[in-house]
């Protein structure tokens, strides 16, 4: 296992902890956006970050002043190179509760979009790419799974992140 790889599995939990806490009194409630990205072959756009561990859909937190819609324009440009062509579909907003009882995740289907090419990896993604829907990767979340079969309607949609 690289070292980077051991480092972050180790520290995981306890800077998940540390960037909560912050979050908590900095911002009372954390909002975030995710995009379950679909491409013409139906395949799914994930993403990998450096500081925590598994395969994720594209999207972050919604920053003061800014709404859900424009926090998830900026972060599917910053992580994928996507730039939304159309608004894309409100699919739900989930309480995240296993990460903390003030975090929601509202999240968007994206099917009209661009990308002029793939991102270039950096330190906050290590790596990124379509997927096929019935082979995602291994280490791919719960929480990402379970929006992604709801959104292809394999799956009752749920009222919390996992």
């Amino acid at each position: 296992m690289p070292a980077l790889q051991t480092l972050r599995v180790r520290f995981e939990p306890v800077l998940r902890r540390l960037f909560h806490l912050y979050w908590r009194f900095a911002r009372g409630m954390t909002l975030g956006a995710r995009g379950v990205v679909l491409d013409a072959q139906g395949r799914v756009f994930l993403i990998k970050h450096s500081y925590v561990s598994g395969w994720h859909l594209p999207g972050g937190g919604v920053e003061v002043g800014e709404t859900f819609l424009d926090a998830l324009r900026r972060e599917l440009v910053e992580e994928g190179r996507i730039e939304l062509t159309e608004d894309p579909e409100l699919h739900g907003i989930f309480l995240n509760s296993h990460v903390s009882p003030r975090d929601h995740v509202a999240v968007y289907v994206v099917r009209k979009y661009r990308q002029d090419r793939a991102p270039a990896l950096n330190f906050e993604i290590v790596e990124s790419g379509f997927f096929d829907v019935a082979t995602l990767p291994e280490e791919t979340t719960v929480g990402t799974r379970l929006r992604i079969a709801e959104v292809l309607g394999n799956e009752p949609r749920r009222l919390t992140w996992r």
